[in-house]
Parts: C-alpha cells; structure tokens; sequence
C-alpha cells in the first residue's frame, strides 16, 4: 500500500470519527495535512520516526499491537501528543481549523490503523523498509544500536 493510499485511509478515518469537528473536513485537505505530519522525504511514511518515538516514550507495546496481526492497542491524546510533538499537532490542528484537542484525539483514532494497514499484508512499507536495511539481518543490527 502506497503513501497516498494510507493518507486517504487516515483522511476517512479521521473524517468518520465521533468527534463532529471533523465531520465536515475535506479528505484532500486531510490527507495533505496527514502527509506532512507522517510522511518522510522520500514521500513514504515515517514508520521509522513512529517507532522510534514510540519506544522512547515507552510505548513499545502499544506500537508492536498495529505492527502485529492480532488487536491494535489504543493510544490516548496525551500519548499521541507525547509521540509526535505538541508543535506538530497545533500544525495539524491550524491546517485544518480544528483545535489541538480535536486533533490529537482524530490522529490517536486513525494512527493505529494507518500503520497495521501500512505494516500488513503483501507489497507492505515493511518489505520496503527491509530492503532498505538490508534485509532482516540489517533491521536487526539497527534495532540492536536503537536499545543500547
């Protein structure tokens, strides 16, 4: 699944989720948004910044939920904020006229989902991601200098 897929994945998401602030966003306007927050130069996205900051933050295990195949695990607004940056969400929040709360709580409902599309099935930014590396042996050589 490309880029452009999981933003309008996200975008629809985002747009679908309780909170009626969102109801009546742009999926466009969203996925662009999504885009700059998540994405990396190489027009993927930054699974590498998520998973890192994940870990640093100590929510390894809720990250490993959307990686893995079983249930992804809730992350809360505060935690979303913790991850990604106060700065990045008012970005966010600013590019699509919403506030810092409605904001973070849409990006804690679609994050999970995003990344268990993004990490599963054929063709995925794991198998990119791997390549990158080079192969497994290489992911775990950079995940062994990421825990020392």
């Amino acid at each position: 699944m490309d880029l452009m897929d999981l933003l309008k994945v996200g975008s629809s998401l985002i747009q679908n989720n309780s909170d009626s602030a969102t109801t009546g966003l742009d999926v466009g306007d969203i996925a662009s948004a999504l885009g700059g927050l998540l994405g990396n130069s190489e027009g993927g996205l930054d699974l590498a910044s998520l998973v890192s900051g994940l870990s640093q933050n100590g929510l390894g295990e809720i990250v490993g939920s959307w990686l893995g195949s079983g249930e992804n695990s809730a992350i809360s607004m505060e935690q979303i904020t913790d991850l990604l940056g106060s700065d990045k969400i008012a970005e966010f929040a600013s590019q699509l006229g919403l506030s810092k709360e409605s904001a973070a709580g849409a990006l804690a409902d679609a994050l999970p989902q995003v990344v268990d599309q993004a990490t599963s099935g054929e063709n995925s930014i794991v198998e990119d991601m791997l390549t990158q590396v080079g192969g497994a042996s290489g992911a775990m050589d950079m995940l062994g200098k990421m825990f020392r």
